[in-house]
């Protein structure tokens, strides 16, 4: 999204509202525009906003957040018209050698301006911003503004070879080729790529053969530098794209004459192939569109009349005629390009009335949302366990395998590994969660003891008749740990957590290296082997650096839904 920066007296100034430097009125105002406040350097005077609204580049200086904002707040009402003062009689000739390098070329002149530094800088700004977003990082076009004094029409935008012309760019005072500013200059090592594959740059000279620029890379210094002197601006945009590049001009032109300049048309002569055809530019032209009432209506939910819609479209700067008792034609202003259809006149008449005013109305769809019976039975697992004062943890998925096996005292299964792995401790998917709680356990030794945790999570076991070749299982695992912590405790819990799951378990003497030798043993349900409960061996609490005992349990939840009622 287009962020900018804008000096805010400047911005008080031509928004003609006190603003007392209270940023959530201003991002009261700004909402208006689909912007907000993101920074006041209140040292400098810079207010960092951010315009959501991508498709609107008219918003993008100082002078179009004013002119947009200024109808919104009721301070002005209808089309703001900007009219061609005359013609300038100033001609361009377009080198037909330039149709497949950089085709298209628009420019105006503004008369009667009265620059100040801040106004300076903040054209700098718009153009910046213009170039690099709606230009396309100056691919698509790109600005160049001209003291006109200095200036000899008839302009010629041509073409030249790489060391063939020679001119002192901007911020430099010595003479460069094309290609000696694409090698050392910043703007040339920056945009350099653009015009690099061709054998001939393009160049805009004036009848004197004195350099304007060297599109799309940098101005001449010495006509391509407007200072607080400069009164007469000549405004040049050139691109690959038509529509782009007369829109781009467009946006500079009415921030100028917002500033109280004075705009002239300027011809532009092309004669690609077999046809010679002139454009006038800058072509500042108002359109229309039809707009039913009852559409708006439809989409908003309310019940405007044709008066209503007129005067809210008012204060977004439309002027409108009515047609009919249900319909508007609807006159768009010039710098409006985002208006494409009837919904983007319909957002705008909901901004002006203001979302806040228009009342929620709950759709109704034909669906309806239910838990599953496993998310029920998992819930109602947390909650037991956390019932017997046991916190519930949550771990990453991903482990490795010392973690599973090594620190374990188990000997490496087959698992889900990663392919590429680009952390060495996340390298697989676990396949049991006991060692995700002893990690958990050994990182927590600071915590007051007795500590009582349990994670019901996701595990991951290969299986070659699934069609991703594993298989996702839910498990639940629980540790207690302290001086006295042993089987006879872990076993209490287990029999509680099973009993409230109406579900009556068994205990089977069986042999696992994670535990100790006698206080282990297999938890069956129905002959079904869902998981196992045991003390821990010491090799694995000294593997984990664990001084105190821990005794544990881990069941299958995949299949205690399958067995439980809740099935």
């Amino acid at each position: 999204m287009p962020t900018i920066e804008i000096e805010y007296e400047d911005f008080e100034r031509l928004l003609d509202v006190k603003l007392e430097k209270d940023m959530e009125k201003l991002d009261e105002i700004l909402a208006f525009v689909k912007g907000e406040v993101k920074a006041f350097n209140e040292k400098e005077g810079i207010l960092t906003v951010e315009i959501k609204d991508t498709n609107r580049p008219d918003l993008w200086n100082v002078e179009g957040l004013a002119r947009t904002l200024r109808g919104f707040l009721g301070l002005e009402k209808g089309l703001k018209k900007y009219n061609v003062a005359g013609n300038s009689n100033v001609e361009v000739q377009v080198d037909k050698r330039l149709w497949k390098i950089r085709p298209y070329i628009a420019c105006a002149v503004i008369r009667d301006l009265k620059l100040s530094d801040t106004i300076i800088r903040g054209i700098m700004r718009l153009q910046d911003k213009l170039d690099q977003t709606y230009g396309r990082n100056r691919r698509r076009t790109s600005i160049g503004l001209y003291n006109f004094n200095l200036i000899a029409p008839p302009l010629h935008y041509t073409v030249t070879k790489p060391t063939e012309t020679n001119f002192a760019p901007l911020g430099f005072e010595q003479e460069m080729t094309l290609k000696e500013i694409l090698e050392k200059h910043p703007k040339g090592l920056e945009y350099g790529s653009i015009v690099r594959r061709f054998d001939m740059y393009p160049i805009l000279l004036d009848s004197k053969k004195n350099v304007l620029s060297f599109p799309p890379i940098i101005n001449s210094n010495d006509l391509g530098k407007i200072t607080t002197e400069t009164r007469n601006v000549l405004v040049e945009v050139t691109g690959t794209v038509l529509e782009t590049v007369l829109n781009t001009l467009n946006m500079v032109v009415f921030s100028l004459v917002d500033r109280g300049g004075k705009p002239y048309s300027t011809t532009i002569k092309y004669a690609y192939g077999t046809k010679k055809e002139n454009i006038v530019t800058p072509a500042i032209k108002t359109s229309t569109m039809h707009l039913d009432i009852k559409y708006v209506n439809q989409v908003l939910g309310l019940k405007l009349t044709t008066k209503q819609v007129a005067e809210l479209l008012k204060k977004a700067r439309f002027d409108t005629e009515k047609r009919s008792n249900d319909s508007l034609l609807v006159c768009i202003p010039p710098y409006r390009i985002d208006i494409m259809h009837p919904i983007d006149l319909v957002e705008d008449v909901a901004i002006a009335y203001d979302y806040n005013n228009i009342q929620p109305l709950w759709r109704r769809l034909p669906t309806t949302g239910a838990i599953t019976p496993q998310t029920e039975l998992h819930d109602f697992a947390r909650e037991i366990m956390i019932g017997m004062e046991f916190q519930e943890i949550l771990t990453c998925t991903l482990t490795n395998k010392q973690s599973l096996f090594s620190k374990m005292n188990l000997k490496p299964e087959k698992i889900v590994e990663i392919a590429n792995p680009k952390v060495q401790t996340l390298t697989c998917l676990r396949s049991w969660l006991l060692p995700s709680l002893m990690e958990f356990l050994s990182n927590n030794q600071h915590v007051e003891y007795p500590q009582k945790i349990f994670e019901l999570g996701i595990v991951v076991v290969p299986d070659k008749r699934a069609e991703t070749r594993t298989c996702e299982e839910q498990k639940l695992a629980a540790v207690i740990t302290h001086a006295i912590a042993g089987f006879t405790e872990i076993k209490s819990v287990l029999d509680a957590f099973l009993a409230a799951l109406n579900l009556k378990g068994q205990i089977e003497e069986t042999v696992h290296p994670s535990f100790i030798d006698g206080r282990v043993g297999k938890i069956k349900i129905d002959k079904m082997d869902i998981g196992v409960i045991g003390e821990i061996h010491p090799k694995i609490l000294e593997a984990w650096n664990l001084e105190k005992p821990v005794a544990a349990f881990e069941v299958n939840m995949s299949k205690i839904f399958r067995l439980s009622k809740l099935s």
